[in-house]
């Protein structure tokens, strides 16, 4: 199954390591990641300047979506359920 990030961005569900809130990124640990992550050129921004809402955590790039953690939570557990 796949999940739809926000504009034209779908990637397979079983990619997602996690979803944050993008609030997180004033964290330390959270800024040091995502230096990390721009430095290797693995962020991509989906969502609109001051339209950021998440972060999805793939194995390969960062991804800045304009949707939030709790939708794409919930987008997820439904496509788990219509997988039953």
């Amino acid at each position: 199954m796949f999940l739809h990030l926000g504009g034209d961005v779908i990637i397979p569900k079983k990619d997602i390591i996690a979803i944050l809130n993008f609030r997180a990124r004033n964290s330390a640990i959270t800024r040091e990641f995502l230096e990390l992550a721009r430095g290797e050129k693995s962020i991509h921004v989906i969502a609109e300047k001051g339209k950021e809402k998440s972060f999805v955590l793939t194995r390969e790039q960062v991804f800045v979506s304009p949707i939030s953690c709790s939708t794409l939570k919930k987008r997820a557990a439904m496509l788990i359920s219509a997988e039953d």
